[in-house]
């Protein structure tokens, strides 16, 4: 027995424009509210109220949050349920309108079916209506429906109404929104909420209700069947692949494929919390047994052959950036879909999108609530399928790896061709063969430090004493990186991000020569060592604090670098205008007021 289809609705707008007022006034009118609830939004009032005693303040019927009561605003997500006059069940979605909390709203458009989107008749159109119209669009929303309110506080005047139609018209064409209807309404006095209203003869659609009630989802081209892996079940004589069916269904039978590797089997047997079935629809938590038991992982894939995903690990994405910290490129993040947990790269931004006019701007970073496209590269390949066919597939999140912040939304527009035109090559000839070769390990020491703190000059003394030893090294030094390399990056955040990426990766190529490698690198960011660091196999990779007070460095100041900083001409010398991070953990720190020698002494028998 299935229960009752569920729609899901998201409330949206700027703040301020009604939303809360709305669903509460709905709620009630269906009878959706329990009657104490409704009670009490008599009698409780916000600081500030204008609303008469005895009269419901509909808005406390969403806002859940002590603060949100506090200051007359919507900062989470309030969800509600009612149910429509044909059986099926609303799940409302009361998202905030401030800009700080866009990531609350872009998270309940990822789930809606229909939007709701509320204008403020009294004030011109605001930045964050068209934000949400563009968000909406990207995350996939069905049907919107503009809500055009407070049309009371205008003597419900056609031609205002008439022109918040005219003004966002360009924007729906832009952005292809197919599905969309306006209505004329009054959240507070209740107009065209549910019931029509005798103050708007020339509006001649539907209520609001009937608008939502007339939704029905569009037909799928999908035949795509999915469930990602959670946990692996054992117990004797049983290995299951436990999960949630997030698309299609499967049946027992089935022949399926186990994502990102390709291993096929057949379901054996499909068991749920009530026993064994044999279907499984979207919505079903289950247990498949496979036959063969082939390989497979929390974090997989399973999908029927048939129509199945191409892993892959290069794709281009729109994105709603939702951190207070710049999208970096270069930077590595954690990507997230269901189960699945992947280090990724953002290789590249190919622009910024104007939300009002539908530009696309030339952009090195992404603030916050902006909205772009980027390329980006995983660690290892995985399931995305572009979000235009399936937002389960389609869909990830950008994870910060040291806060663990989600920083980013993103829909998967397409894999990118360069992913499968790719192969790794191997040699008869490896890293140990080399290595072994030279009488020694290969591995690669990471000075970091504070410029003027020594490391260059420790980095040639120690490759001198590494020379003296007949072992074989080479040492990649920053500034003569800078000088072909690296000379088109400059020192901002995101510059200094893809200076390491590339020294790193530079780096490994000579670890997988046979070499002992040493970088001397400012490399002030932790993340982005962290990044660096995880391009090695254990124990190669050797990180070095060299520990230098900046009123030393200063003083040395063997390139100037501090005379110009204190003169204004140089606003990002770590230290000075920018900040340096030092290592929590690194295998060794040594003191830069020490002699040369000493200190060579300590990274020789950290190597050898």
């Amino acid at each position: 027995m299935h229960s009752r289809p569920v729609i899901r609705l998201v409330a949206c707008g700027s703040v301020d424009d009604g939303k809360s007022t709305l669903i509460g006034r709905l709620l009630v009118e269906t009878d959706s509210v329990p009657h104490d609830t409704v009670a009490a939004a008599r009698s409780v009032r916000r600081a500030g109220s204008l609303i008469p005693p005895g009269e419901i303040d509909y808005s406390l019927l969403t806002d859940g949050l002590e603060a949100e009561r506090e200051q007359g605003i919507t900062i989470d997500v309030a969800y509600r349920s009612m149910s429509l006059l044909d059986g099926r069940r609303l799940l409302i979605a009361d998202a905030p309108g401030h800009e700080q909390y866009t990531r609350n709203m872009a998270v309940a458009a990822s789930r809606a079916d229909i939007a709701v989107m509320l204008v403020d008749a009294t004030h011109p159109l605001r930045p964050q209506t068209f934000r949400h119209l563009t968000i909406l669009k990207l995350m996939g929303v069905d049907q919107i429906i503009v809500a055009l309110n407070k049309l009371d506080a205008l003597n419900f005047d056609q031609a205002a109404f008439e022109s918040v139609c005219r003004d966002t018209r360009p924007a729906v064409e832009r952005l292809g929104i197919d599905r969309i209807s306006y209505i004329p309404i009054s959240a507070l006095v209740g107009d065209n909420v549910t019931a029509k209203s005798d103050r708007t003869p020339w509006h001649t659609g539907p209520t609001l209700l009937e608008a939502i009630q007339g939704w029905h989802p569009l037909q799928s081209g999908s035949s795509r069947a999915r469930m990602g892996v959670q946990i692996i079940l054992r117990a004797e004589n049983f290995r299951g692949l436990a999960g949630t069916v997030s698309d299609g269904s499967f049946a027992v039978g089935d022949e399926v494929v186990i994502l990102p590797g390709l291993n096929r089997a057949r379901i054996a047997r499909l068991t749920a919390f009530d026993g064994e079935i044999a279907h499984a629809h979207a919505g079903k938590a289950v247990a498949m047994v496979l036959e063969p038991d082939v390989d497979a992982t929390r974090g997989d894939v399973v999908e029927r052959v048939d129509g199945c995903t191409t892993p892959a690990d290069r794709f281009a994405a729109h994105v709603v950036w939702l951190s207070e910290s710049e999208l970096i490129h270069s930077r590595s993040y954690y990507l997230l879909n269901g189960s699945t947990m992947v280090p990724a790269t953002v290789t590249a931004i190919r622009h910024r999108l104007n939300i009002r006019n539908g530009d696309h701007e030339s952009a090195r970073t992404l603030k916050i609530n902006e909205i772009g496209v980027i390329e980006v590269a995983t660690d290892a390949r995985v399931a995305l399928a572009p979000y235009g066919e399936n937002r389960n597939s389609g869909n990830f999140i950008l994870v910060d790896r040291v806060s663990l912040n989600t920083v980013g939304a993103g829909m998967v527009i397409h894999a990118l061709r360069r992913a499968t035109n790719i192969t790794e090559h191997h040699y008869a000839v490896t890293k140990a063969v080399r290595a072994a070769q030279k009488h020694q390990r290969a591995r690669l020491v990471w000075l970091t430090g504070l410029s003027g703190s020594g490391k260059s000059t420790l980095a040639d003394a120690l490759e001198r004493r590494l020379y003296g030893l007949g072992l074989h090294s080479y040492v990649l030094d920053g500034d003569n990186l800078r000088l072909g390399l690296n000379k088109d990056l400059g020192f901002t955040k995101e510059d200094r991000a893809e200076n390491v990426r590339r020294v790193a990766e530079v780096g490994r190529l000579m670890v997988d020569a046979g070499l002992v490698v040493i970088v001397a690198l400012v490399s002030p960011f932790a993340i982005d060592r962290n990044h660096a660091r995880e391009l090695f196999e254990e124990g190669e990779f050797i990180e070095v604090w060299v520990k230098t007070p900046t009123e030393i460095c200063a003083q040395r100041d063997p390139k100037g670098l501090y005379r110009k900083a204190k003169a204004g001409l140089l606003p990002n010398l770590t230290g000075v205008g920018q900040e340096y991070e030092p290592p929590a953990n690194p295998e060794l720190v040594l003191d830069g007021t020490e002699e040369i020698a000493v200190n060579v002494e300590k990274l020789v028998r950290a190597l050898v």
